[in-house]
Parts: structure tokens; sequence; C-alpha cells
């Protein structure tokens, strides 16, 4: 794995992480919160690689 991989994973998962536990904070059910750190995980993941690519 390059650096730059491991760079953009690691950002997308601190973004998943902190969309799912904002959303978990919001009063949501646990798995709606782990689905929407999930799809902010993946959402990130082009939008990263364009701006540091």
């Amino acid at each position: 794995m390059t650096l730059y991989t491991a760079i953009i994973l690691l950002t997308a998962l601190d973004i998943g992480l902190i969309v799912g536990g904002l959303t978990y904070l919001g009063g949501t059910s646990p798995a709606d919160a782990v689905l929407a750190g999930l799809l902010g995980a993946g959402g990130s993941v082009p939008v990263l690689r364009s701006l540091i690519g």
C-alpha cells in the first residue's frame, strides 16, 4: 500500500467516524449511525482522491 492510499483511507475513516458519531449523538439509532458513517467514508474517497491527488 502506498503512502498516498494510506492517507486517503485514513482520512476517509476519520470522516466516517465523525459522521457516524455525530449522527448517533443526534438521536438516531446505532444502526442508522453506522450506515451514515459508512456512507460518509465511502463517499469521501473519490473527493479526497481528487483533492489530494
